[in-house]
């Protein structure tokens, strides 16, 4: 049999053994799988058994109804987990099954009698019971919670036995698989050993002259037909042999041409390794996009490859007197130190034999022992002696020098020099494309973010022109939600507290409307410099803040049944904070919303207020916290979270929420600190600076208000808003008439004229069909110049900002209306004493 063939045969047998350990193993795993999944299954159990034990203990104490839910859902996934019958088997495990679901049952039953105790009233009857009813349970839990032990016990002990039996098959088979390699190895060896020793002798006989000697043996395998092969060969080279003398003047002619190919094939073996290490140089140059990493590609190169003792590379800038070293070698690191040419040093160029370098010219110095210079003579000192030096050119400009050099002299061939001349050339060309590829990309990066500039404020632009009509259309809908509960405030004593404290929700909630509705421009308007600051109570607004967003933290969670905690920490004696308590409110529901996001399961949500001092021990800050124990924020969504239109909501998100956080934060001066660690949950922190001397709060005021009624024509197209401001305004005695219409009001106004009965007032809406506020006050004062005109509309603020009040407008109410805006208003336009 051949040696191929037995070798073969080996790797078969091999193949199938190892094929039946992975067969055992595949079997064992299995059967591992199965019992840990019996494990986990019994540890389920025993876990809902153990709720369910604690849960009823707990509703015989205190029948919460929580309490009641929980055992609900606990005693449901426990029934879901005994009705399974596919993950335990086996007649123990059949019988522990059966007695956990008998005394479930009863649990059940017990559970449903301690409730309908619990709902009796309450005496020591009911209290016996419900005690025994609970120990009833408590005994039938522990029973289960003993049956759900043994069944992870059982388990346990699969897992161990599976797992034993997966060690002892590994270990017998791969036991047979040893000693089958062994056996076969040594009969290879055997049959290998011999013949190959006995051919060893044969070639050195023939080698030495004895062609007479035979191997004298015939085989069936590969070395039996080598044999045969040898013994032809010595037969034929007796028959070929020529005189010693004949062939001893062939061999010297021989060794002389193999020595002059030798010769010639270590030269172009050299030039070889030298164009190889070119190539490898420039594709290791080409993948870099900067000179620093490139020059120290090409030095490294040389060191290890080349090699030299000492690399450099030096920077030139045309007109300079000197050179300034810009990268070394590592392995010349020692030596740039001794030289004083660490990287950054300066190298005169006139005194050191440079200037023919730095004129385009290759530099080759056999033994710089020799050079009267003193930048030769530098490198002298510290043991080299051979020196190239090859310019860096780009459009013939040198702009560099490639500095090497090594310990023995002469020891740069011709080669060698030609070869550090084209690297120069080719490092010199990388060098100046790294240089002209950094100025595109910068150039990209600049387009790039003039163009996401651009996009940016396109964007916006349209965000205002939408936000321009919408706040038009909010103003004017909650016009009369504003209106009658101010005057429901005002006019109805008998109010219960609850519902005047639900009123004044609402009107903080409409004054915050409307504040958001006009900083909805801002996104593309620049807000004007004078922002009149108020004194703003830290606690008492965080307060109004946990009231306001109560539904979406405690309500609107507990329908999915998850349960959001609010934790309030607010610090006594905080100095009020200068601001404006609207812009504030909102951002911090704004951060409440963003906190409630954040744990789409439940956690707890933190409202905090505390003081910072500063150096004179008084209080320099103020800082309003919301942290949430949420899913967090990884740095980079941290760091771009505050841009307009970033969102990690999808489409639920609009990404404006804190980007108007950060514009309330900087029209108060004040800072946003963000703290967010990745499923830890977020803290964001508002800290408003506190002036050196406390401002006065200003005593409020009566409001103005007029004592004799009015005669007033109302003009708008919205008849929810015409049927509030009649009859906040009929409320303060005033005789109101209104019109549909810009039309319809100057008709009637002109029919009151013509009558003799004129009105002393006209509030007119701006934007209305077909004629608009603007007309109806240019006809009004065409027909009564002295008739002051009131212009009530959603756009008020922003007329008075821009103060493009109409010719014909005396005064500008913002939509929605407050009470004591239109009473001043009325005293302004007709005071007291006038005619009505």
């Amino acid at each position: 049999m051949k040696i191929a063939t037995r070798l073969k045969l080996i790797g078969l047998f091999c193949a199938i053994v190892v094929a039946l350990v992975a067969a055992i193993l595949l079997s064992t795993t299995n059967q591992v799988r199965r019992e840990l999944n019996k494990n986990q299954a019994a540890d389920e159990v025993l876990n809902a058994v153990t709720a369910l034990r604690y849960l009823s203990l707990e509703y015989g104490l205190r029948s919460e109804r929580r309490v009641f839910a929980q055992w609900r859902l606990r005693s449901a996934s426990l029934a879901t987990l005994l009705a399974s019958d596919t993950t335990f088997s086996g007649a123990e495990d059949a019988a522990s099954m059966a007695s956990l679901r008998t005394s479930f049952a009863s649990v059940g039953r017990l559970f449903s009698q301690l409730v309908a105790s619990r709902a009796q009233p309450a005496d020591a009857v009911s209290d016996e019971l419900a005690s025994r009813l609970t120990g009833q349970i408590s005994g039938k839990t522990q029973a289960m919670i003993a049956d759900a032990m043994a069944l992870a016990e059982r388990s346990r002990q699969g897992v161990l036995a599976a797992q034993q039996r997966e060690i002892a098959a590994v270990a017998a088979f791969g036991a047979v698989v040893l000693a089958t390699i062994v056996a076969s190895s040594l009969l290879t060896f055997r049959s290998l050993v011999g013949p190959l020793e006995r051919l060893r002798e044969g070639t050195r006989k023939v080698g030495a002259g004895d062609l007479d000697f035979k191997l004298g043996w015939h085989g069936r395998d590969e070395l039996g037909e080598l044999a045969s092969a040898f013994d032809g060969m010595t037969e034929k080279l007796k028959q070929s042999t020529v005189s010693r003398r004949e062939l001893s003047a062939a061999n010297l002619a021989l060794q002389a041409e193999i020595a002059e190919r030798a010769q010639a094939e270590n030269k172009v073996r050299s030039q070889l390794a030298r164009l190889s290490l070119l190539q490898h140089i420039t594709r290791s140059v080409g993948e870099r996009q900067d000179m620093r990493s490139i020059f120290q590609v090409v030095i490294r190169s040389l060191e290890e490859q080349l090699p030299v003792d000492f690399c450099c590379i030096c920077l030139y800038r045309q007109g300079s007197a000197a050179l300034q070293v810009s990268c070394v070698g590592l392995r010349s690191a020692a030596l740039a130190e001794e030289f004083a040419m660490r990287e950054h040093a300066r190298i005169e160029v006139g005194q050191n034999g440079l200037s023919r370098c730095v004129a385009g010219e290759l530099v080759y110095e056999p033994d710089v022992a020799e050079v009267p210079f003193p930048f030769p003579q530098r490198l002298a000192g510290g043991g080299l002696r051979a020196l190239v030096m090859a310019p860096l050119l780009v459009e013939s400009t040198v702009f560099g020098v490639l500095v090497t050099a090594r310990v023995a002299p002469s020891s740069f061939s011709s080669g060698e020099c030609e070869f550090l001349r084209q690297l120069s050339e080719h490092v010199a060309l990388a060098s100046n494309q790294t240089e002209l590829h950094g100025a595109l990309q910068r150039a990209y990066e600049d387009l790039r973010q003039s163009q996401k500039t651009a996009v940016q404020q396109e964007r916006l632009r349209a965000l205002g022109q939408m936000a321009s009509g919408i706040a038009h259309d909010i103003n004017n809908a909650i016009s009369p939600v504003a209106l009658y509960t101010e005057s429901l405030l005002e006019t109805e004593p008998g109010l219960s507290d609850r519902a005047r404290a639900s009123l004044e929700v609402i009107k903080r909630a409409i004054d915050d409307v409307a504040a958001t509705v006009a900083r909805m421009r801002e996104f593309y308007r620049q807000r004007e410099t004078r922002v009149h600051l108020g004194q703003v109570d830290a606690n008492r607004l965080m307060q109004e803040v946990a009231d306001l967003t109560r539904a979406r933290w405690s309500d609107m969670p507990q329908q999915r049944g998850i349960v959001i905690e609010l934790c309030r920490r607010f610090e006594a004696g905080l100095a009020p904070l200068p601001g404006i308590d609207s812009e504030i409110r909102e951002a911090l529901t704004n951060l409440v919303f963003n906190a409630v996001d954040a744990m789409p399961d439940g956690g707890t949500l933190t409202l905090a207020t505390r003081g910072v001092a500063g150096s004179a021990g008084a209080q320099a800050e103020v800082v309003l916290e919301v942290g949430d124990s949420g899913v967090g924020m990884d740095e980079d969504t941290r760091r771009r979270c505050l841009e307009p239109f970033f969102t990690t909501k999808g489409e639920r998100g609009t990404g404006l929420g804190l980007a108007m956080v950060y514009g309330m934060v900087e029209r108060h001066g004040a800072r946003i600190d963000i703290e967010s660690v990745r499923g830890q949950g977020t803290t964001m922190r508002l800290a408003f600076s506190l002036p050196d001397t406390p401002a006065a709060a200003a005593a409020p005021g009566a409001p103005a208000r007029r004592k004799a009624p009015l005669r007033i024509l109302t003009v708008d197209d919205d008849p929810l808003v015409q049927k509030a401001l009649r009859t906040v305004l009929e409320s303060d005695g005033h005789q109101v008439l209104a019109a549909d219409g810009g039309q319809a009001g100057i008709d009637q106004f002109r029919s009151a004229l013509q009558d003799g009965a004129p009105f002393a007032l006209v509030i007119t809406d701006l934007g209305m069909p077909h004629v608009d506020g603007r007309r109806v006050a240019a006809a009004v004062k065409a027909m009564a110049p002295h008739t002051p005109v009131i212009l009530l509309t959603g756009w008020g603020q922003r007329i008075a900002n821009d103060e493009d009040l109409p010719a014909d407008v005396n005064l500008v109410i913002s939509k929605p209306p407050k009470l004591h805006e239109l009473r001043e208003a009325l005293a302004a336009c007709v005071p007291d004493g006038d005619d009505a």
